[in-house]
């Protein structure tokens, strides 16, 4: 009994980690985005901005402001969403099967609101 809390509380630091991690990370290439904004003076682009993917990372390799800033944005959002990856995890240690269910519905209506959003 002990063992499992011990490992449970690993899982719960672990998910605490992979939010901290997430946005910081998020944070720094946005940081970073501002930076070349603001030595480039400007956003890298003119009337139409970087929306998908493949546009921000080739705005990245160019090294566009705007596509920089625009990927930390969606580092941002995809944090929550690693949440929920490594709760699916935590629920499936625990041997919580309800739980397991419920988190991957949440996360697969995560993967379409997303898809969505991003075919939209």
């Amino acid at each position: 009994m002990n063992d499992k809390k011990q490992e449970m509380n690993h899982v719960e630091l672990m998910i605490g980690r992979v939010l901290q991690i997430g946005v910081y990370i998020s944070a720094a290439v946005i940081i970073l985005g501002i930076l070349l904004w603001i030595v480039k003076n400007g956003s890298g682009y003119g009337q139409e901005l970087p929306t998908h993917l493949l546009a921000i990372f080739s705005g990245i390799a160019a090294g566009r402001p705007y596509a920089v800033l625009m990927f930390g944005i969606f580092l941002l959002i995809l944090t929550p969403v690693l949440r929920v990856i490594v709760s699916i995890y935590a629920f499936a240690k625990e041997g919580d099967r309800l739980y397991v269910i419920i988190t991957t519905v949440v996360l697969v209506i995560l993967i379409v609101g997303m898809t969505i959003g991003y075919a939209g």
